[in-house]
């Protein structure tokens, strides 16, 4: 992170033609941070044309199945201090493809224009973050586009998994006035919904299933989302936590909103300490999804999880998580990620509607040559596809030269096979980040 003295003729440069007096001229400080991205996403089901690393099986890159993809990104933060307990932030963000997709990809993990590498190929930026937070005593206020702590909203929450994070539009409030104790309140209403090949720079209304934009069976929100979040660590080794959200205007899937709304609840509770035996901690998670419209079932889930550190740099886990077969999935309406205990890599199809899920995991961190995760989860699907799902990966992560590596193997399994004869998938996924 770096620290300078910034004019505003510089910023309006880099944010767009704002009209603004020099925040020099006012000492303003400006506190530049970014990072830079390159992103590689290969994928292959058995009985298709799909190969791992670029391509099909006929020595092309049809772009009608886009199973490689690609992005290199650049991600430049200003913010500032305004004086008088106001602050200001910004992102914007660059995506493109380095040329990639005319040799060895079919497609981008994120773009621009909702378009494919193929035929929409123009690099182009978007602003992911601004805006104006106020501190009032104990109380931050922040009003704008704004990233969102999965910690303190399950259930609209910035995604990290892809290049960049997906952000709101939203309202927020954080308050600690109480000992030990973080108050959240929280109007959301737009998203960029992170996922495959997502036009970052449109932000749409959230959904609490991200295929009930595609008309599938599900629940859509068309209005506005209402969070309030109590985070309380009064119990030794404890961190309780539970949100309630209000959803209004909430109508089936492919329609408008009815008018109807729908509420989540939704706790989790961690013990941890360094007093309990071999890093032992404990977790437990559960809530509900209750649409009021009478033709759209509740859902309800629950999950535990164990974990320790039996040697030094090797950690364990153990987690099971269940949800019943209501019309809502459990899931992030601004993404695609769960917020359960057993969500790895790529298994969110499988865990989030539906179904009972056990989870091993172990990570061992051999510090300076990296850290190496092999986890795995078995799903048993209760829906009448009945397509269990078993989902292994292997994960290393190092950082070299400043620079931040990944790399993932994931070998996805079911016990029946799709309309298209597939019952098996391999991905490999390659990500390099550098901080500045």
């Amino acid at each position: 992170m770096k620290k300078i003295m910034m004019s505003a003729v510089a910023l309006t440069a880099i944010m767009g033609s704002m009209s603004v007096v020099s925040a020099a001229d006012k000492g303003i400080d400006i506190v530049t941070t970014g990072q830079a991205v390159v992103y590689y996403n290969t994928a292959a089901k058995n009985n298709t044309d799909q190969t791992l690393f670029g391509g099909h099986s006929d020595g092309t890159n049809n772009i009608n199945n886009d199973n490689t993809r690609a992005n290199f990104g650049i991600q430049l933060n200003l913010d500032a201090d305004l004086k008088n307990g106001f602050t200001f932030g910004s992102q914007l963000n660059y995506l493109g493809t380095l040329g990639l997709e005319k040799n060895i990809v079919t497609n981008t993990m994120q773009n621009t224009n909702g378009g494919t590498a193929e035929n929409n190929i123009a690099d182009d930026i978007y602003l992911s973050k601004l805006y104006i937070a106020k501190q009032l005593g104990n109380t931050t206020l922040k009003l704008g586009r704004q990233e969102l702590p999965k910690s303190l909203s399950p259930f609209a929450f910035s995604e990290g998994w892809n290049v960049f994070k997906n952000t709101f539009d939203a309202i927020l409030a954080v308050n600690t006035d109480i000992k030990d104790t973080t108050l959240v309140g929280a109007y959301v209403s737009k998203s960029n919904h992170n996922g495959f090949g997502n036009d970052m720079s449109s932000f749409t209304d959230l959904s609490i299933n991200n295929n009930a934009i595609t008309g599938a069976a599900g629940v859509a929100i068309n209005g506005e989302a209402y969070m309030l979040t109590v985070a309380n660590k009064s119990i030794p080794m404890t961190a309780i936590t539970a949100s309630y959200y209000q959803l209004n205007n909430v109508g089936t899937a492919g329609t408008a909103g009815n008018g109807e709304g729908a509420s989540i609840i939704w706790a989790d509770a961690a013990v941890a300490g360094k007093d309990l035996p071999m890093g032992l901690k404990v977790g437990l998670q559960g809530g509900q999804i209750s649409p009021e419209a009478s033709d759209l079932d509740d859902t309800t889930a629950f999950g535990v999880k164990v974990g320790m550190a039996p040697v030094k740099g090797l950690n364990v886990c153990l987690a099971y998580t269940s949800v019943n077969d209501g019309t809502a999935h459990v899931q992030n309406s601004g993404g695609v990620k769960t917020p359960l205990y057993t969500q790895m890599i790529a298994n969110q199809g499988a865990i989030k509607s539906d179904n009972d899920t056990m989870m091993l995991k172990a990570a061992y961190n051999t510090g300076e040559y990296g850290a190496v995760i092999l986890q795995a989860t078995q799903s048993t699907d209760n829906s009448d596809t009945d397509r269990d799902l078993t989902d292994i990966e292997l994960v290393y992560k190092v950082k070299a030269g400043g620079v931040n590596f990944l790399a993932a193997y994931i070998n996805q399994t079911w016990s029946e096979k799709d309309a298209n004869g597939v019952d098996q998938q391999d991905i490999v996924r390659v990500v390099a980040r550098y901080n500045f």
